[in-house]
């Protein structure tokens, strides 16, 4: 089992909850006065452990996906052609380290010679990372290992899944919307899988003037592995390009602490 970064092969006792229900709910822990501010010292650590471990890595992408899905089903296909497509154009490949389309995505770039990537979250369902990952790491919270997601990351691919899956992405589209990240292109796998919610999101949302129908755009939704490469690389052109405009406006303005 893993206990955070920590993989115990063999365990007499069961843990009967995770660091996150631990620190959640009330009731899991009655001595919580002062056991919190010591859980702040294992929440610093996870960071400054994930801040060090990725500083170095290249442009990178994150990949996320059901965990349920096995090899040979046409989504785990499709995974591996994602992984491989980013890695054959110079991307490292993140993912949630897990199984199913996780492995997938990794797999493809393993086997393309990209750097595969993947941040293992404790679970009492899903232990252990997955054998296509060069670079891994374990985190007990789940908003330490979002946060490396995020920070890490200059494009994000939804291929089909859960819960878990739908999390991430309407994250992503929040933390987009409203400018706290630069406006990373974000991708949907499968037309047919992501129509629905599509579908619903402008027949509700922005009908509704909840969202702007603009932010409809925040997202490309796809069955094409080679579009949604050259899309990513296209918004990485204009992205590089915009950021190279400022800087030259930037440099050419006058100081304010220039003598008049």
């Amino acid at each position: 089992m893993l206990r955070g970064p920590v993989l115990i092969r063999k365990s007499e006792q069961q843990q009967e909850s995770t660091y996150d229900q631990r620190l959640l709910e009330l009731t899991a822990d009655h001595d919580w006065m002062h056991a919190d501010p010591w859980r702040v010292l294992r929440i610093q650590s996870e960071f400054v452990t994930g801040f060090d471990a990725l500083a170095g890595i290249p442009p990178a992408v994150t990949v996320f996906g059901s965990a349920r899905i096995a090899e040979g089903q046409p989504y785990y296909e499709l995974g591996c052609e994602v992984g491989r497509k980013l890695a054959d154009a110079d991307y490292a490949v993140i993912t949630g380290g897990g199984p199913g389309l996780m492995e997938a995505a990794n797999r493809g770039a393993f086997e393309a010679g990209g750097l595969s990537i993947g941040l293992g979250i404790e679970l009492p369902h899903e232990q252990g990372l997955n054998d296509y990952v060069d670079l891994g790491l374990n985190f007990r919270y789940f908003f330490a290992r979002k946060t490396m997601f995020l920070k890490y990351s200059q494009a994000f691919v939804c291929l089909p899944g859960g819960m878990g899956t739908l999390d991430e992405l309407f994250e992503i589209l929040c933390m987009v919307q409203t400018g706290k990240v630069t406006n990373f292109p974000i991708v949907l796998m499968g037309t047919e899988f992501w129509a629905g919610m599509a579908e619903w999101l402008r027949e509700r949302l922005v009908a509704e003037g909840m969202v702007d129908a603009k932010d409809m755009g925040l997202f490309l939704c796809t069955d094409s592995v080679d579009e949604a490469v050259a899309h990513i690389k296209e918004a990485h052109r204009e992205i590089t390009k915009t950021l190279q405009e400022k800087q030259a406006v930037a440099h050419l303005r006058p100081s304010r602490w220039a003598k008049k």
